[in-house]
């Protein structure tokens, strides 16, 4: 269940985020450091960008802190996204290793913009060569590659990082760009999305439209070993792989790809994004975005039927994490409840009428 066997912190737990959070890092007059507090001076002047437990008009979102030290993961939902009236990003990451929560945080305060500005810089780039608006397809391809670049760039950027520990430190990042109909998910680890769609009986199921990116796949085991990293387990957690350097029982990794994790960049680790697409329908209701702390105690329908038996929009995400918090005291009466975060975003149905597929691209 833990994503890094090097990763207790030994800071003092924080207050949860319904209060004022401090983004504060080491102070330090380098260009990375400027340029991370340029980032923080951006994001806060942007009002239709959410990262604290409440809602919005279209998302619900929540994040607890669980009994390991300080709350690592974080969210965001920013409505009108990429100077686009119709379009929502929605974001979850789970840190892991000493710095893991700044890396979270960071990852949440300049990821967002650098897809924007790629998803701009792109489209504008098509209309000039096209001459006319984007179809479909155009702005899939053009959001496939500005989630690709910005990953990149995002993970050379943590490279550069002096105030923040990221070469033994990282996090997940499942990240989801709506417009319309389309929705594109970019995923690096084990952070999950799923949607909550109506069968024929019109009765609610769960699709899962994300893989959970871990070293258990056997793909993803293929290129560690190919880059000299090990994968192996626990003699007392047989049911977790782990990821390791060459000659050493370090870091313990329990995912195949994050943003940071640099220690382990050169033996398989690796920052590149899956894709998805999914065409929306009128049946689609709503998409789940969540870290592993809900995901290792409930399964995809538990999270469906709970999320769609609350009363309100807006209480989504706490009820959610809620039940994951009592389902971990009930399953693992002895273990430490991981931290938990989630973002609920919720469709209109109105006039959402196309054949449904989710694929990755």
């Amino acid at each position: 269940m833990g994503s890094c066997l090097s990763t207790q912190s030994s800071s003092k737990s924080l207050p949860t985020s319904t209060h004022i959070e401090n983004t504060s890092y080491k102070t330090s007059t380098s260009p990375e450091s400027r340029k991370q507090e340029h980032t923080l001076q951006q994001v806060h002047r942007i009002r239709e960008r959410m990262f604290l437990n409440g809602s919005t008009k279209c998302a619900s979102l929540f994040t607890q802190q669980g009994n390991k030290g300080t709350n690592q993961d974080a969210m965001i939902v920013w409505e009108s996204f990429g100077l686009k009236s119709d379009a929502v990003f929605c974001g979850i990451f789970d840190g892991h290793g000493p710095s893991g929560h700044l890396v979270s945080k960071s990852v949440r305060d300049s990821l967002p913009l650098k897809i924007s500005a790629q998803w701009q810089d792109n489209t504008k780039k098509n209309d000039v060569v096209r001459g006319i608006g984007p179809n479909t397809s155009d702005i899939v391809h053009t959001l496939k590659d500005s989630f690709l670049k910005a990953y990149k760039d995002m993970d050379e950027e943590l490279k550069m990082y002096t105030n923040i520990d990221c070469f033994c430190s990282g996090t997940t990042a499942v990240t989801l760009v709506k417009q319309g109909k389309n929705l594109v998910i970019g995923n690096v680890g084990d952070s999950r999305a799923i949607m909550g769609t109506r069968a024929k009986d019109n009765s609610i199921t769960a699709v899962q439209l994300t893989v959970d990116l871990k070293p258990n796949l056997p793909e993803e085991a293929k290129r560690i070993h190919r880059c000299k990293g090990r994968v192996f387990a626990r003699p007392d957690e047989l049911e977790v792989l782990r990821v390791w350097l060459p000659n050493n029982d370090f870091p313990g990794l329990a995912m195949s790809r994050a943003l940071g994790d640099f220690c382990l960049k050169t033996f398989g680790l690796i920052s590149v994004p899956e894709i998805f697409y999914r065409r929306l329908t009128e049946k689609d209701e709503f998409v789940v975005l969540a870290t592993d702390g809900v995901w290792d105690v409930l399964s995809n329908d538990e999270v469906v039927d709970i999320v769609a038996s609350v009363p309100e929009h807006s209480l989504a995400a706490r009820a959610l994490v809620e039940s994951a918090v009592h389902a971990w005291r009930y399953k693992y009466p002895t273990s430490k409840v991981d931290d938990c975060a989630v973002v609920c975003l919720f469709f209109d149905s109105e006039n959402l009428f196309s054949a449904s597929a989710t694929k990755p691209l």
